[in-house]
């Protein structure tokens, strides 16, 4: 049965890497232990896929209002 949504952009753990400026792949692996990082998926292949939606959200819910201001 086909959905109706268009499907969502899955990134790599490489590019999640890439995205957060360069954070290791220890960490992330380690963000995971803790449930700290971003709600992955797991492929049939064991790989690891993370939607774009997800980590921009999670970005979002971390970000810090550092000029005082509010949103």
């Amino acid at each position: 049965m086909a959905r109706n949504r268009p499907s969502a952009e899955l990134l790599t753990v490489r590019q999640v890497l890439e995205e957060l400026g360069g954070v290791s792949r220890r960490t992330f692996y380690r963000w995971r232990e803790l449930e700290l990082a971003p709600t992955c998926i797991r492929l049939p292949n064991g790989q690891l896929r993370v939607r774009r939606d997800v980590l921009d959200a999670w970005v979002e819910e971390r970000a810090e209002d550092v000029y005082g201001g509010g949103r």
